[in-house]
């Protein structure tokens, strides 16, 4: 008689892990955007902001934001039994731009938070992957009280090229969340099929 488990049992599947990065400007809803859709409680590097810090921290816009990102936001979403993403969210300032490049490393691809009252804040995340050749789609996060655009018109004023995606998205829901990284996820792999590969940092 033979003992052990049934071969009839599903065999465990060992997901494959992927690096997306959140990026945008300061105070655009990535910490928040981690924290809806993490299933683990996000990592978070938040300090509160100083009056040593108000000479170049710019809060035009964002008034009432009291913390900052100091080095980065981790989170992490199985969106299937196979597939599990690690998120990392990039400091938004410019002073912390230089921990960027070693966030980057080994990233499929990324999310570039958008805010419509103040879009210059997303050109450097836009340039950035551009030059390096990471494939990113664009969230316009649609906070309350902000005048809403027609997509073709955020398109235009950001000049994204015909291949990036830009979707709409509340950061604080979670399906709307998940939306936002299954499109950079597909696109992403869209592009490897196409032989096209990130530039070395």
């Amino acid at each position: 008689m033979a003992f052990g488990r049934s071969s009839h049992k599903k065999p465990l599947v060992e997901p494959v892990t992927l690096k997306i990065l959140v990026a945008g400007g300061f105070g655009v809803g990535k910490t928040t955007l981690v924290g809806a859709v993490s299933e683990i409680k996000p990592l978070r590097t938040e300090e509160v902001l100083s009056e040593a810090g108000r000479p170049v921290d710019d809060l035009h816009g964002v008034e009432s934001k009291s913390t900052t990102t100091v080095a980065m936001d981790f989170g992490r979403i199985t969106l299937r039994e196979d597939l599990v993403l690690y998120l990392f969210g990039t400091p938004g300032q410019d002073r912390f731009w230089f921990l960027w490049d070693e966030l980057a490393q080994g990233a499929l691809g990324a999310v570039v938070l958008a805010d419509t009252r103040r879009l210059e804040e997303s050109f450097a995340a836009i340039d950035y992957f551009e030059r390096r050749g990471i494939p990113f789609t664009v969230a316009v996060n649609c906070f309350e009280g902000a005048q809403r655009f027609p997509a073709e018109s955020v398109r235009g004023a950001l000049d994204l090229d015909p291949e990036v995606e830009l979707l709409m998205c509340d950061a604080r829901d979670r399906e709307s969340v998940k939306n936002i990284l299954v499109a950079v996820v597909e696109h992403a792999l869209v592009l490897a099929d196409q032989g096209v590969t990130p530039v070395a940092t």
